[in-house]
């Protein structure tokens, strides 16, 4: 069933508590352009919940640039084709999400400070705003969000700890293509060049990652991972980061013994901009 204003969804989740007050409704937001990561957060939903939602909107207020924005795919008959697992699919227009006179903004310090929010400001502030809307908007017990984007996972969790919103984050694994390349909306507008090159990026964080767990020094590794990311024809390389998993603040593993490290990194290739992540 597709709903495109607040009032339609709200009534089809008021039916469902009314058939049944033990009735679990999971959600899953989505930008569109969907892929298997994103209907595997479907699949995780449907084993988890009774109702699944699923959110179809591309948020102007987390892209600093209007040219990617315009550039962002919108593939909304494909991407409702693919969801005959989803109870309902809410597919909001600008003017729902942000009516005229909107003007509150959720903003998380610290955690949104770091690694995309230097290079992306303002995008998680819209992040987070649309997200708080989201909850509210379907009332969801359980929300799911892929580890591709970590950082906004965490955001997420900080957001909802500190708000106490009664919803339960569920992360969900990265899927990959069989070259190991992370599963992304954006990957459909890599050239058949750059499409060649983009499986480097996770082939060179693992060799990074393998190495910094055999006790090399943080900073010789991360250079050389940024060396070999130029040599394979990466064009920008925003950042390439050894970080606690939690706070996202940069470590060293020799001194996080107990603690989760992520490694995290963002590079573009011409305009297509590539984000992965990896344990280490």
């Amino acid at each position: 069933m597709i709903h495109r204003d607040i009032a339609s969804i709200r009534n089809t989740i008021s039916s469902w508590r009314a058939d049944s007050k033990q009735v679990r409704i999971g959600l899953v937001p989505t930008m569109g352009a969907l892929h298997e990561g994103h209907l595997s957060l479907v699949d995780e939903a449907r084993r988890r919940c009774d109702r699944v939602v699923v959110s179809i909107f591309v948020n102007p207020t987390q892209f600093d640039s209007k040219t990617d924005l315009a550039a962002y795919p919108r593939t909304e008959a494909e991407d409702i084709a693919l969801l005959a697992g989803a109870d309902a699919v809410f597919i909001p227009s600008v003017e729902v999400m942000y009516p005229s006179g909107f003007s509150s903004q959720v903003q998380v310090r610290g955690l949104a400070d770091r690694l995309e929010g230097v290079h992306r400001p303002g995008h998680f502030d819209g992040m987070a705003t649309v997200v708080t809307k989201l909850f509210g908007i379907s009332g969801a017990d359980l929300a799911f969000f892929g580890e591709k984007d970590w950082q906004q996972l965490q955001i997420v969790r900080r957001l909802v700890a500190d708000l106490d919103l009664p919803v339960g984050i569920v992360p969900c694994p990265t899927l990959r293509e069989a070259d190991g390349l992370a599963l992304s909306s954006r990957n459909r507008r890599l050239s058949p060049e750059a499409r060649a090159i983009a499986p480097r990026l996770h082939a060179i964080m693992q060799d990074c990652a393998r190495a910094l767990r055999a006790g090399d020094r943080a900073d010789e590794c991360l250079e050389t991972a940024r060396r070999a990311l130029g040599t394979a024809g990466f064009t920008g390389i925003d950042y390439l980061v050894c970080a606690d998993a939690e706070t996202l603040a940069p470590s060293e593993p020799a001194k996080q013994e107990g603690r989760a490290l992520r490694l995290l990194a963002a590079a573009s290739l011409g305009s297509v901009r590539l984000i992965d992540n990896i344990v280490i």
